[in-house]
C-alpha cells in the first residue's frame, strides 16, 4: 500500500478530508512565508478534531530549537520535516527524540542522495530561481531520473503531484510514499476536500 501525506492543512474541511479518506500523515507548515502556514495553536485545534489517526508531521525551515519546542509544547507531532542540512537534522533528532525527515532538492541524477541523511528523505525538485519558499512550489521533478535509483533509506516523492498524475509518478519512480500540498488545492493555501479524496484514491491504485 502506497503511503500518503497531505501537507499544508490549515482548515477543518481539509483536515477532515485527509483523515476521513485515510491519509497516513497530515502535515502542518510552521513557516510564515507559506500560504499554508499555521500557528502551533491553530495546528493544535485541528489536530484535536481526531484522536489518533494519521501521524502528525510538522514542517520547519531552518528551525531553531526554541521554535520546534514552542510547537511541541502546543501540538504533539510524530515527525519533524525540515529544510536543513544533515548535521542539523541529526542534532534535532538527538534533541527532541522524534523522527526527522529531510527535504532533498534534486535537479540532476547526481543530486539524488547516496546515503541516508535522516529517518526519511523527501525527494522533490529544487525550487525555481527567485522562489521565496524552499518547497511547496508545485514544481514537478523529472521522474525518469528516479527510475532504477536505489534509495539508501526510507523516502517519499513530492513536488508537482496531483490526482491526475500521482499514479504515473508512482509507476515510474517506484515511490513507496507520496506527499502533496498545492496539488489538492482550489487556490493557494485552500485545500479542496474532493481533490484530497481523489488524490488518495489515485495514489493507491497506480496505473
Amino acid at each position: 500500500m502506497i503511503q500518503v501525506k497531505i501537507c499544508g492543512l490549515n482548515d477543518e474541511a481539509g483536515f477532515d478530508a485527509a483523515t476521513g479518506h485515510g491519509a497516513d500523515w497530515v502535515g502542518f507548515v510552521f513557516f510564515a512565508k507559506s500560504p499554508r502556514a499555521v500557528t502551533p495553536e491553530r495546528a493544535a485545534v485541528l489536530s484535536r478534531r481526531q484522536a489518533g489517526g494519521p501521524g502528525r508531521v510538522g514542517l520547519f525551515v531552518q528551525p531553531e530549537d526554541d521554535e520546534i519546542r514552542r510547537c511541541l509544547d502546543r501540538v504533539p507531532l510524530d515527525a519533524l520535516q525540515i529544510y536543513a542540512g544533515a548535521g542539523r537534522a541529526a542534532a534535532i533528532r538527538a534533541r527532541f527524540g522524534l523522527p526527522v525527515w529531510v527535504a532533498c532538492g534534486v535537479r540532476t541524477p547526481a543530486d539524488l542522495p547516496g546515503h541516508a541523511r535522516c529517518d526519511r528523505m523527501l525527494i522533490e525538485s529544487l525550487p525555481p530561481e527567485g522562489a521565496s519558499r524552499p518547497g511547496g512550489n508545485a514544481t514537478k521533478l523529472d521522474w525518469q531520473m528516479l527510475a532504477g535509483w536505489r534509495a539508501p533509506g526510507p523516502w517519499m516523492l513530492a513536488g508537482g503531484l496531483d490526482p491526475s498524475n500521482v499514479a504515473e509518478a508512482i509507476r515510474i519512480t517506484g515511490a513507496p510514499a507520496v506527499d502533496v500540498s498545492s496539488g489538492v488545492e482550489s487556490e493557494p493555501g485552500r485545500k479542496d476536500p474532493n481533490q484530497i479524496a481523489a488524490f488518495l484514491a489515485a495514489a493507491r491504485v497506480p496505473d
